[in-house]
């Protein structure tokens, strides 16, 4: 029997052999989420050069994502953190656009429901497709083309998951997500410690988890946005002495 075949409404309604981690009925703490002051200032003009985003594999991005990963890139208490933390805090009725997205975006069960409109764009189609939360989708290589397809004050949300580390064009790719943003609109950037390192850029991989905060809040400044706001909301686990760190930035339009 495929998952979703069942009479119980297994999320997977189209098939794909895979569970979702939401956090239901688990024995994880999820705290109220605690804040992170961001204290660095950033100049007026982005202090970035060519070499901050060189990466150990600069073959092309299509190549490297060609085959479908339908696994969890962080694991299970950090992805249920996050999709409690956007059950809290996305209201219903909203217009969300995940990008850098894939098989799962981690939002709760009931947003399909509950949403006006769940958007996505990520590199590999085949991984889009499964996405059964989708209103619709579009396969996007932001790093050949920081373009959204999206019209102008069209989303509520624009979230992105461990994947800003990948962007070589990371504030053109945010200065779309405002222009798609509707006014008071807020993207909500989650961040771990994992991530494909030969594809990461190199910046990235020489900074903490606090500097990574920083630099999300540098590139939401130079992108055109206003003061951005940090938490840690990393589960705690009965019994687990270690588990992967969750963090968010967001910021509204």
């Amino acid at each position: 029997m495929k998952y979703g075949d069942d009479s119980k409404g297994n999320p997977r309604t189209r098939g794909v052999l895979v569970r979702r981690f939401t956090g239901d009925s688990t024995g994880y703490t999820f705290p109220t989420p605690s804040p992170v002051s961001l204290v660095k200032e950033w100049p007026e003009n982005p202090p970035f050069t060519a070499k901050d985003f060189f990466r150990a594999d600069e073959n092309d991005d299509e190549t490297f994502y060609t085959l479908p990963r339908l696994v969890y890139h962080i694991d299970e208490p950090a992805v249920a953190s996050l999709t409690q933390y956007y059950r809290n805090n996305i209201a219903a009725g909203s217009s969300i656009l995940d990008i850098c997205s894939s098989w799962v975006s981690h939002y709760p069960l009931e947003f399909p429901k509950i949403m006006k409109r769940i958007s996505g764009t990520g590199m590999n189609p085949l991984e889009l497709m499964a996405n059964d939360q989708f209103n619709d989708y579009e396969a996007r290589n932001l790093n050949v083309s920081p373009k959204l397809p999206y019209d102008n004050d069209s989303f509520d949300v624009v979230t992105c998951v461990v994947s800003i580390d990948y962007l070589i064009h990371p504030i053109e790719v945010l200065k779309e997500v405002r222009r798609v943003l509707k006014p008071g609109g807020k993207v909500i950037i989650s961040q771990s410690n994992r991530c494909f390192p030969s594809k990461a850029i190199a910046m990235w991989l020489n900074m903490n988890d606090r500097q990574h905060l920083e630099l999300i809040n540098g590139y939401l400044k130079y992108a055109g946005f206003g003061p951005a706001k940090a938490f840690d909301i990393t589960a705690s686990v009965p019994g687990q002495s270690y588990n992967d760190p969750m963090f968010i930035v967001e910021c509204t339009k």
